[in-house]
């Protein structure tokens, strides 16, 4: 099989890269090793920087009427009140507010629209095995099985946004450089009721602290915990995890109970982690896998939806023409992503250092630090956080 670009991994980097691209006409190809999109993604949050975007190309409508949920706030419970930490209707509308939306209608709704277009190609159930070389070690495609058994494509360029495990970074011999994280976290559903509240719930106490996301119908809950201490939380038993649940978020004290057994809670670990270098001759990371994020401010879709858009941009007038992207091309991509992802990667290790690690330590009475407290009394302050979350450094537009 013969294509311009091979992207390998379906998710939200992968597909608005080959969405851009075939617009441009560009010949590209998407692997996505599973079936469907429907699975229990991690990322739920969709940022203004990446609603501008796809107003850019024309979704921005169709992306509203999707089943999700908008925050114009972010608060935080302490345990001496409620606080605002990043107000987002401060920030330029229309899109000034988060949009919580379960991932696989995010995907579905790229996916479909990129199947327009005549240059899309979207491989399902279909798993890299190998990179394709030439004589000089030169990526030129890969190899892969799908449904009907093994499959070589060929392709000028390969663009691996296959996750922070990612096959073709494997493959590379590339490691990247670990910047460590003092937490992981569990992952479960409880059921939602009117009065419950919408949007965004973060409730903080002595041993860390406990996200409430609204997905409608039901919480999607992500409880935080101590790296490594996973085996720990296990051993003091399920009914004490339902407990602490009850204890941070007394509104699902009388819902716990539906975390029936250990298969209800699933492990995430936390990474953080950075390429010294994005890319290899005929091969380009972006991403995940080529940095992976902390949850801190769910920007991991985010940062690699703004890749994507870059990649395209400054890759696409050359792969339209038919010429070969040069290894000086793929530098400029990279170089153009690489602030953002180092200044927003800092932020978050700052927030992992002087919060969330203190949080995981402490075993009394967990107060509203100084700097939120000052921004209850100065509400403009609020715009400082809800910008470098919503917006980011240097966001990316596709017009």
């Amino acid at each position: 099989m013969r294509t311009s670009v091979c992207v390998v991994g379906g998710g939200p980097a992968g597909l608005v890269l080959g969405l851009l691209l075939a617009r441009r006409g560009v010949a590209v190809t998407v692997l996505e090793k599973h079936a469907d999109f429907l699975r229990d993604f991690r990322g739920d949050t969709v940022h203004p920087s990446t609603l501008n975007l796809l107003d850019d190309i024309g979704l921005g409508e169709r992306m509203s009427v999707l089943p999700g949920r908008r925050a114009g706030a972010l608060r935080v419970t302490f345990d001496d009140g409620t606080c605002t930490v990043a107000d987002f209707t401060r920030l330029p509308p229309p899109h000034n507010y988060l949009y919580f939306v379960p991932q696989w209608d995010f995907l579905e709704l790229l996916a479909t629209e990129a199947a327009t277009y005549p240059a899309f190609t979207l491989l399902r159930s279909t798993t890299v095995t190998a990179l394709r070389r030439d004589a000089s070690g030169a990526v030129t495609g890969v190899h892969a099985t799908g449904p009907e058994g093994e499959l070589e494509i060929e392709a000028s360029l390969t663009v691996a946004c296959d996750g922070r495990d990612s096959v073709v970074r494997h493959a590379l011999g590339l490691r990247p450089v670990d910047y460590g994280a003092p937490m992981d976290v569990l992952w479960f559903r409880i059921s939602r009721r009117p009065g419950d509240g919408d949007g965004l719930a973060m409730r903080v106490g002595s041993g860390g602290l406990l996200l409430a996301i609204d997905r409608g119908d039901y919480h999607q809950c992500a409880y935080v915990i101590a790296k490594g201490g996973y085996e720990t939380v296990r051993a003091a038993g399920l009914a004490a995890l339902r407990d602490e649940v009850a204890r941070r978020h007394p509104v699902l004290a009388d819902r716990v109970g539906e975390l029936a057994t250990w298969d209800d809670v699933k492990l995430l670990t936390v990474k953080v982690d950075r390429l010294r270098r994005w890319h290899a001759p005929g091969v380009l990371l972006i991403g995940d896998a080529a940095h992976a994020m902390s949850p801190i401010g769910g920007v991991g879709i985010n940062l690699a939806v703004q890749d994507a858009a870059a990649a395209a941009r400054m890759l696409g007038p050359t792969l339209a023409a038919g010429q070969p992207v040069t290894e000086a091309d793929l530098a400029a991509v990279q170089k153009r992503r690489q602030l953002p992802t180092v200044l927003t990667q800092n932020v978050q290790r700052a927030a992992q250092r002087r919060v969330v690690d203190p949080l995981l330590r402490a075993t009394g009475r967990v107060d509203a630090p100084a700097p939120i407290r000052l921004a209850q009394r100065i509400p403009a302050l609020q715009a400082v956080p809800a910008w470098l979350i919503g917006i980011g450094v240097r966001p990316e537009r596709a017009r």
